[in-house]
C-alpha cells in the first residue's frame, strides 16, 4: 500500500531534523545566523542574496527559487566571505504526495526567511494588480516556513504586502504557529526613499536622516512623517511633491525602466539592511528600532507600519509613531479605510 501524505511528510521532517542537529544554534540565541532568500533568482533576489554573502552577521546563506538557484549559489559561493551558500529547486512531483524536500532543505534551521518571491509590476500596473499571482505564491511558501521552520523571522517583500503579511499569518495560524513577533512585512524602502527624498530637498546627508514612515507599502497607505525630522523645514510644494514621491516612487521607476521590471536594486538593499538588523537584534545588540508592518493595536487597522524595537525574538516592543502635523493627519485619515481594505482582502484569500 503507498505510505500516506502524513507518513511521507514524517519521514521527510526526520531526513530535516537529522540536518538540522548539526547545528549548534537556534534563532532565540543565535550566535551564528542561517539566512533563507524565498524567490532567490529573481529581481530583487539575485542582489538581496548577494548582500546577504557579503553581510559579516549572516554565516549561512539559503536559496530558493523555481529555477536557476543551483547556479546563484554557486556563483556566490566564490566570492571571498565566511557566509556558507546552497541553492534548492522544488522538489519534482511524485507520488506518492511527498513535502517539497527542496523547500524544506532550504527553510530547515533558518533562523531569517525573506521572501521576495513573486512577479513584478510593470506599467499600468498597481500593487492590487498583483494580488492574485502572488498571493498563491506566498501562501504556499509560508505553508513550507510553517512545517520546516516555524520559529523563524518571516520577513515579507513580496508585494502587495498589506495583503501578504496577513495571507501569511493566517497560514502560519490555521498550522499553530503564529508569533506576532515573528511575521514582519518590509517597508524599508519607504524609509530609505523618504531619507534620500529630504537629504536631496535639505543638502543633507541622506545617511545622516532617518524618517519614520508608518501605515502601510502601497501608495497613499505610505504615510512619511517629515514634521518629524529636526531641523527640516519645507514649503508647502516642497512637502506635497516629497510625500507624493514617497509614496508612488515605486511607480516613478517602473515608468523609468519602460516595462523592463521594477524597483529591484533599492528594495534588494533595503531588504538587505532590515535582514541584518533583524539579525544583529537576535544576537543580542541593543537599540535596534526600525519601521515594519507589523500586529499591532496603535490604530483600528489589525497591522500596520511603526517603529518597531527588535531583540532576540524578533519585535520585542511596537512603538507609538508620535505626532501628526494637521497636514499628516488629513493623510492619516485618507489612508486608513485603504489599509483596512487591502488587509482583509488577505485575510479573505487565505480563509476561502
Amino acid at each position: 500500500m503507498f505510505a500516506s501524505k502524513a507518513a511521507a511528510s514524517s519521514l521527510a521532517k526526520n531526513v530535516f531534523k537529522k540536518s538540522n542537529a548539526l547545528r549548534s544554534f537556534h534563532a532565540t540565541t543565535a550566535s551564528n545566523a542561517k539566512v533563507a532568500v524565498l524567490g532567490a533568482t529573481g529581481g530583487i533576489g539575485q542582489p538581496l542574496s548577494l548582500l546577504c554573502k557579503l553581510s559579516p552577521e549572516v554565516d549561512e546563506l539559503a536559496c530558493y527559487d523555481i529555477v536557476g538557484t543551483p547556479g546563484v549559489a554557486a556563483d556566490l559561493s566564490h566570492i571571498p566571505t565566511k557566509t556558507t551558500t546552497m541553492g534548492s529547486l522544488p522538489s519534482q512531483v511524485a507520488w506518492p504526495p511527498r513535502p517539497n524536500e527542496g523547500l524544506g532543505e532550504c527553510l530547515t534551521g533558518a533562523d531569517v526567511v525573506v521572501i521576495p518571491a513573486g512577479v513584478p509590476r510593470k506599467p499600468g500596473m498597481t500593487r492590487d494588480d498583483l494580488f492574485n499571482t502572488n498571493a498563491s505564491i506566498v501562501k504556499t511558501l509560508v505553508e513550507g516556513c510553517a512545517e520546516f521552520c516555524p520559529d523563524a523571522i518571516l520577513a515579507i517583500i513580496s508585494n502587495p504586502v498589506n495583503s501578504t503579511v496577513p495571507i501569511a499569518a493566517e497560514v502560519m495560524k490555521k498550522a499553530g504557529c503564529y508569533d506576532k513577533k515573528k511575521l514582519v512585512g518590509v517597508t524599508t524602502l519607504d524609509v530609505c526613499r523618504a531619507n534620500t527624498f529630504v537629504g536631496a530637498s535639505q543638502g543633507w546627508d541622506p545617511k545622516d536622516v532617518n524618517v519614520t514612515v508608518i501605515g502601510g507599502h502601497a501608495g497613499i497607505t505610505i504615510l512619511p512623517l517629515f514634521s518629524q525630522v529636526p531641523g527640516a523645514k519645507f514649503s508647502d510644494e516642497e512637502l506635497e511633491a516629497i510625500t507624493h514621491r514617497t509614496q508612488f516612487g515605486g511607480d516613478e521607476v517602473v515608468k523609468a525602466k519602460a516595462g523592463a521590471g521594477s524597483a529591484t536594486l533599492s528594495m534588494a538593499y533595503a531588504g538587505y539592511l532590515f535582514t541584518e538588523n533583524v539579525i544583529k537584534a537576535m544576537k543580542g545588540e541593543e537599540g535596534i528600532v526600525q519601521c515594519a508592518f507589523v500586529e499591532n493595536d496603535l490604530t483600528d487597522a489589525p497591522y500596520f507600519a511603526t517603529p518597531c524595537k527588535f531583540g532576540k525574538n524578533g519585535v520585542e516592543e511596537v512603538l507609538p509613531f508620535g505626532e501628526l502635523s494637521a497636514y499628516e493627519k488629513t493623510w492619516f485619515d485618507k489612508m486608513l479605510p485603504e489599509l483596512k481594505a487591502q488587509i482583509q482582502k488577505g485575510v479573505d484569500f487565505a480563509n476561502k
